[in-house]
């Protein structure tokens, strides 16, 4: 669960004080697991929403929550022949914005829908859809860039 919360922060220490955080709330609503689906799972939900109470409710990521028209970047339609490992990614991942990073993760770690991330963040399912789509563009010209510096680099 700890790599969950740090999919979400900036910081080891953000991300410890989000398990902890978490794991309190796992232990108060123990009782409204119902188990009709893994613990896990539902323990990682608890995790997920933990993370972004966190994240809106802290200066540093509150500001980087609320991204602006100006600090977007245009929307390219190039997806490079790139292979990454996934510890080169997910640093990556980290680098983005907070809002790019919590909007991407949500969708394409955690697999929640747009309808669902506009819901859990109070943002429009467009808004969604439009900042899933910068991050992965900005990602998408970062592992451009990588692949300049090294050839032979391919997705995965």
């Amino acid at each position: 669960m700890l790599g969950v919360c740090y999919r979400y922060t900036k910081s080891m220490e953000d991300a410890e004080d989000v398990l902890q955080e978490g794991f309190v709330r796992v232990f108060k609503n123990l009782q409204s697991f119902k188990g009709e689906g893994e613990l896990g799972a539902w323990i990682r939900r608890i995790m997920v929403n933990t993370a972004l109470s966190f994240l809106k409710k802290h200066e540093v990521y509150r500001n980087e929550l609320a991204i602006k028209e100006e600090f977007l970047h245009p929307i390219s339609d190039s997806n490079p022949e790139i292979n990454l490992n996934s510890k080169d990614l997910l640093q990556l991942v980290r680098q983005l914005p907070a809002g790019y990073q919590a909007i991407f993760n949500l969708y394409a770690v955690e697999g929640y829908s747009h309808v669902e991330i506009g819901k859990m963040l109070g943002i429009s399912e467009g808004t969604s859809r439009s900042q899933y789509m910068r991050a992965r563009n900005l990602l998408i010209s970062w592992l451009e860039k990588f692949s300049g510096e090294k050839k032979k680099v391919k997705y995965v």
